[in-house]
This record gives C-alpha cells, structure tokens and sequence, in this order.
C-alpha cells in the first residue's frame, strides 16, 4: 500500500484547485521600460540555487531578454501552487516532488535542470551516524531510525535504495522527519541512529563528529539529477519564446557557475547565512543545464518501488515538450 503523503496531497489540491480557477490562459507577459520581459522565479534559501543568482549577478537573464525577480520560499509547497496559479513563472524543486506532483495531476513540467549529485566522495548529500556509532554500512540502517527533511521524497526514496542495494531491508527503516539545521545536534546526542543531511549542514555535523556511511545521492546514480526549474504546463504553451529565453539564460548560468566555483560560494552571501568558515569547505553540487532523462524515470522507478505512488509515473509529463 502507499505511505500517506498529506503534505504532497495538500500541494497538489491546492494546485489544482488554483489551476482550475485560473482558467487555461496565463496572462500576457508585459515588458518594463528597458524592454525587458519581467518574471518571477521561486527558489529557496539552498545552495541548489546558487547558479540561477550567479546568472542574474553576471547579465545572463538580461542577454536574453528577461527581467528576473528571485521570491524566496521554504519549500515546494509554496511554490508550486505559486507557479500553477500564475504567481510565479518559474519555480525551483528536487526532481521527486515534481514526479510526485505529476502524478497527482498538477500541470507542471521541467525546463532546466538545476543542479546534480558530484558523483563521489565527497558529495552534497550522505547518511551519517554519530561517531562511536556500531553503524558501519547502509545495510544496518535497517531497523534503524532515520531522519529526514520531508518523508515519501527523494531522500528516504534514494536512502532506502542503498540500504536495499547492500543488502539490507529497505522496508525496516524508521524514518523521522526533521529539519536539516536541527540533524548535526541530533545526531551529537544520539536522538537519532542516523540522518540523511545536505551540505551545508552536512559539513558542520562531519566537523562535530558525525561520520558518513552512505553517500545516497552518489550510489544512487553516480550522474544523478536532484533538483530542476519547471513553469505550468500552460504557460510553456502559451509562451514558449520566454521558456526558451529562461531556458538559454539557464544554460549560461550553469554552466559558469560550475566553471567558476569561487564566484559560486560568493554569491551565497546574497541570499543564505551559512557560517563563512563552513562556505569556503562544503562541497558545491554539479551544475549541468541539460535534464537527464534516464535519471528522472529512475527516482520515478523508485518512488513507485517503495510505495510513494500506486502506478508508474508517466515521466513524460514532466519532460520538456
């Protein structure tokens, strides 16, 4: 049977219901005095971003035409009904959330990818256990109580994938959620076996003593896909000269901030409050424009193994058109 998933039922009735107010059309894009085409991105407070701030700071947007305002959020669940109702016109997600609202009949599809997995040690995402912990590999999570930011998501989807891939029972996990600043004190006392935490918390609870057992994101898929930007489905319909636009200047900011990593790590100043110290150490993601297909039908394939939906996601619904 599928796990509930209250706050993703929530997100898409209310997408749906703002969809479904809102009619088939999206307003007329309007230009401002400098000919530009103004839209409203929402992103969150996460390193995920970085490349889509980098791109407005060096006129990538601009080139193209756009004139971009950056709404900060704390999760998916503000934006998306954001981006369905015509609030915004563009939004941020971890590529899960996008599959799980897909399959609930939001009318979102993906544009750009946004960031990936580094694909080895060290990477932005790991399990990690407290440091005299008898917790050696993913296999003896089974059984074992887990902490996560969101349930049924990409983390525990990708965790229990590993736990499964060495061995272990997937199904004997206890996950928790909890927030990611709250983890590295979690595990310090013990509060929890183990947490599946992001950088940069990550590296102050590696810093604090923390040991990784599991880079999940990694062993998952070395070329992982973990987040993306998407727009409505009418909206990429009714305008596709300004997703293209979004899309081209998406691609340039990608590519230099993954080219430029040191511009990368300044720029999280504008918009976070990660510790200086913890900012020039933590590993940055991989920064890649093009979506990577197989990718996305594989954390498809696993949400729908572990029970997060009843029937396969159609991933062609989130696919550019």
């Amino acid at each position: 049977m599928r796990s509930p998933i209250p706050a993703l039922a929530l997100v898409a009735a209310a997408a749906l219901a703002l969809s479904a107010c809102s009619g088939s059309s999206s307003p007329a894009p309007s230009e401002d005095t400098d000919g530009l085409t103004p839209i409203t991105v929402g992103v969150m407070p996460i390193v995920d971003v970085a490349a889509i701030y980098v791109g407005v700071e060096q006129g990538f947007f601009e080139e193209e035409g756009l004139d971009v305002s950056l709404e900060l959020a704390q999760g998916g669940a503000a934006i998306v009904p954001a981006v369905v109702s015509g609030d915004y016109q563009f939004g941020f997600s971890n590529v899960t959330s996008l599959l799980l609202g897909v399959s609930n009949g939001v009318p979102i599809q993906a544009v750009s990818a946004a960031n990936f997995t580094t694909g080895s040690d060290p990477d932005i995402g790991a399990v990690v256990v407290p440091e005299g912990s008898p917790i050696t590999t993913a296999a003896d999570l089974a059984g074992k109580t887990v902490a996560v930011n969101t349930l049924n998501n990409i983390g525990d989807s990708t965790v229990r994938n590993v736990v499964e891939k060495d061995g272990g029972d997937p199904a004997k996990i206890q996950f928790t959620e909890m927030g990611f600043p709250d983890m590295p004190a979690a595990i310090a006392s013990e509060q929890v076996d183990a947490a599946w935490i992001l950088a940069p918390h990550l590296t102050r609870a590696v810093a604090e003593g923390a040991r990784v057992i599991s880079w999940n994101y990694a062993e998952t898929d070395p070329d992982l896909m973990i987040s993306a930007y998407f727009t409505s489905t009418p909206y990429a319909a009714e305008h596709p000269e300004i997703v293209e636009s979004f899309t081209s200047a998406m691609r340039k900011s990608l590519e230099y901030a993954d080219a430029n990593p040191d511009v990368t790590r300044a720029t999280l100043d504008s918009y976070t409050e990660i510790d200086p110290e913890i900012k020039e150490t933590m590993t940055l993601p991989r920064f890649k424009p093009d979506i990577n297909t197989e990718s996305v039908q594989l954390l498809a394939d696993l949400a729908l193994r572990y029970g997060m939906v009843d029937e396969a996601i159609d991933v062609s619904q989130l696919l550019p058109r």
